[in-house]
């Protein structure tokens, strides 16, 4: 129970899976059903997400995707974005993250405490200074689908692609489930702050 306590502090985002998940990977041979008895009787539940990412705004224009049976054979020729609610101890932060379908690579990524258009679009400004990518898909989310956002993809000719509304298998890249959003968040983060860390 102290184990679980501990991580649970550090991560009270955890609910029984991903717990179960976490005690597995560090050499703790544990079912789930236990995990899921000791964290109700410690009081113990992960934090429900925040405000949804994907929401779209009735007045702006949602665009078609345009990936489906597309083969990607170079970088630059789809980026990716997805935003992830990050639970605090207070509230929450959001994590936008921009990445090249081709290669995997984390191109940028912005962290917030509002969930608004302007640190998508330093985001995209940011990946944007270095190279333009041939179409950008992202899911229907109001940052996404504003006319600045949509804008700045089409000044630089870039196509638009948008996941259809309920279609998390769509952006698999950065939405592969739910029950995986630690790790997407974890691994987002980390390969920034490593390919940050690599350029000088």
């Amino acid at each position: 129970m102290r184990i679980i306590d501990e991580q649970y502090l550090r991560t009270p985002f955890f609910g029984s899976r991903q717990m179960t998940d976490w005690l597995r990977l560090n050499g703790h041979q544990v079912k789930r059903k236990r995990i899921q008895r000791l964290m109700c009787i410690m009081g113990l539940e992960g934090t429900v997400p925040g405000p949804h990412t994907s929401k779209p705004h009735p007045k702006n224009k949602v665009y078609p995707y345009l990936l489906r049976g597309l083969v990607l054979r170079h970088s630059n020729l789809v980026w990716s974005a997805d935003i992830t609610v990050i639970p605090m101890p207070v509230g929450f932060m959001y994590l936008v993250a921009i990445i090249d379908w081709y290669s995997r690579y984390a191109l940028t990524w912005r962290l917030s405490n509002t969930i608004d258009t302007p640190f998508c679009l330093e985001a995209l400004d940011h990946a944007l200074s270095h190279a333009h990518p041939c179409i950008f898909n992202s899911d229907q989310g109001r940052q996404f689908t504003s006319v600045d956002f949509t804008g700045r993809l089409l000044e630089n000719q870039i196509l638009i692609s948008m996941d259809g509304r309920s279609r998390a298998l769509d952006n698999v890249l950065l939405n592969d489930s739910g029950a995986a959003s630690s790790t997407r968040i974890s691994i987002c983060v980390n390969m920034a702050l490593y390919q940050h860390s690599n350029r000088g």
